[in-house]
C-alpha cells in the first residue's frame, strides 16, 4: 500500500506541475502578446507623427509652388523674360526635389495631385506668353500674376485634396 500512494503522490505531483507549466506558459503568452500590441500602438502613433510631417512639407510644398507666391519670392536675375523663366522652372524643379521622399508616406492619388501641380505650374509658365507679347522679365511676371489671379490653380486643388486626405485619417 505504501508503494501504491508513493506513486499516487508523485502522479499527482507531476500533474499538478504539468497544469502549473500550462498556466505560466499561456500567462506568459497572454503578457507578450500585450507587450507586442502595446509596442504596436507605438508604432502606429510614430508612423501617423511621420506622415502628417509629410503632408506639412508637401502643403508647405505646394505653397511654394504656388505661382502667386512663387513670382513674388524669386525675382528676376536679369531683364530676359527667357532667363526669368528658366529661373522660376528650375526654382520649382528644386523645391520638388527637396521634397520627392515625402511620397512614401501619401497615397499615390495625392502623389498624383502633388505631380500634376508641379508640372502644371511649369507648363504654365512655359505657355503664358506663347504670342511673345512681353519682352522683359518684369513684364512676364506682371503677365503671369494677372493671369493667375483669375483662375483656379492646380496647387490650390492640390492642397485641398491633401487636406482631406489628411482629415480623413486623423479622424478615424
Amino acid at each position: 500500500m505504501d508503494f501504491l500512494e508513493n506513486n499516487f503522490k508523485w502522479f499527482f505531483a507531476f500533474l499538478a506541475l504539468i497544469i502549473i507549466y500550462k498556466l505560466l506558459k499561456d500567462y506568459l503568452r497572454h503578457q507578450n502578446n500585450n507587450k507586442f500590441l502595446s509596442g504596436n500602438d507605438s508604432i502606429k502613433s510614430d508612423v501617423l507623427k511621420i506622415k502628417l510631417q509629410a503632408y506639412e512639407r508637401l502643403a508647405l510644398f505646394l505653397e511654394r509652388i504656388s505661382l502667386t507666391n512663387l513670382l513674388t519670392r524669386v525675382h528676376p536675375i536679369s531683364s530676359k523674360k527667357e532667363d526669368y523663366q528658366y529661373l522660376l522652372t528650375q526654382t520649382i524643379e528644386q523645391e520638388f526635389e527637396h521634397n520627392i521622399s515625402q511620397q512614401i508616406y501619401v497615397s499615390e492619388e495625392c502623389w498624383h495631385f502633388i505631380l500634376t501641380a508641379k508640372n502644371s505650374n511649369i507648363q504654365y509658365i512655359r505657355n503664358c506668353d506663347i504670342s511673345n507679347t512681353t519682352l522683359t522679365a518684369d513684364n512676364f511676371r506682371e503677365l503671369v500674376l494677372t493671369r493667375t489671379i483669375k483662375e483656379t490653380s492646380s496647387t490650390s486643388i492640390a492642397l485641398s485634396f491633401l487636406k482631406n486626405e489628411v482629415n480623413k485619417f486623423t479622424s478615424l
